[in-house]
């Protein structure tokens, strides 16, 4: 039976985890977290974890064959290096390996035929997950020309304090946020989008400007996108596209709240840019979960094409 480390336990992308963990029937489960946390106990099913300290000699002792690991990027930095070298694969939440040549940067269902035998293996930011799986199958079809989007993200993005942030805030005085580092004209969140999905897509030089914003929603990223395809395609057959496609389902009025707890990206508004005259222009509406597939599932999907490859043992 697959030996499975979380880490990260006890903060709000640790917590989903274990309880997918739980219901795909992955039960050899260790719970890991910072000094602060270790002693505690999670809800894993009908029972409890005791969260163990995540120290490099823990993590390191080959007791695991999977670990996911959802810390912050100096944490990552520091334990995935001795954790996959006791032997165990990794699936790294944070942007410590996004963009490190070697590491494979997946998302599932749309190209999750890059993993080898790998021994750290990177989750994609929330954001590039959830276009990623609506772009690739445009991009099968008729190519991509360009894309450009607005992002609405929740609080919920930025982790247990920003959480936290939203629940202390008093009724009527919620504001929107842009809370990522300013680099140059740029957010890094900006940049980090346009980097991962080229590199997801293997498109290394697909145009993509992003404008991203945080809004008081607790759980629930929505984007506003508009597309240009190399060749024409009409809404109708765009539609049919992303109707098929793996981990999207269409609902033209999704809202965050309609997404909670669903597996999948949705996907509606699929319709012609009235600013492109070519027919190769559209514009589309999109909302995920961003704690379940855009994090959590995603990494557990990941680990589950491992363990059916046989990359893993099972």
């Amino acid at each position: 039976m697959t030996r499975i480390g979380v880490v990260g336990a006890t903060g709000a992308v640790g917590t989903v985890t274990l309880g997918l963990l739980v219901e795909r029937g992955l039960e050899n489960v260790r719970a890991f977290a910072s000094a602060r946390s270790a002693g505690r106990t999670v809800e894993f099913g009908e029972s409890e974890l005791v969260v163990e300290e995540a120290t490099p000699d823990a993590l390191g002792a080959g007791e695991l064959d999977l670990c996911f690991f959802s810390v912050g990027t100096d944490a990552s930095r520091e334990l995935v290096p001795f954790t996959a070298a006791g032997g165990t694969v990794c699936i790294d939440k944070s942007d410590a390996y996004r963009l490190v040549d070697g590491v494979p940067l997946v998302v599932a269902g749309v190209n999750d035929g890059v993993l080898d035998h790998d021994e750290v293996v990177a989750n994609p930011n929330c954001s590039a997950i959830q276009l990623a799986c609506v772009l690739k199958p445009l991009e099968e079809a008729v190519g991509l020309a360009g894309v450009r989007l607005s992002t609405y993200q929740s609080m919920s993005g930025a982790g247990d304090a920003g959480i936290e942030k939203l629940r202390a805030t008093e009724p009527a005085t919620a504001d929107l946020a842009m809370d990522w580092d300013l680099e140059g004209e740029e957010f890094s969140e900006e940049s980090k989008l346009r980097a991962e999905t080229r590199k997801i897509l293997a498109l290394p030089d697909l145009p993509l400007q992003a404008n991203c914003v945080r809004v008081p929603v607790l759980v629930g990223h929505a984007q506003a996108i508009w597309v240009e395809t190399a060749e024409p395609l009409a809404p109708e057959d765009a539609r049919e596209i992303l109707g098929a496609a793996p981990h999207v389902a269409l609902a033209d009025f999704a809202t965050p709240k309609k997404a909670a707890g669903r597996d999948e990206v949705l996907v509606g508004r699929i319709r012609s840019d009235a600013t492109n005259e070519n027919g190769t222009g559209l514009a589309l509406w999109t909302v995920n979960d961003n704690l379940r597939k855009g994090a959590a599932l995603n990494a557990v999907q990941i680990a589950e094409t491992l363990l059916e490859r046989r990359l893993i043992p099972a």
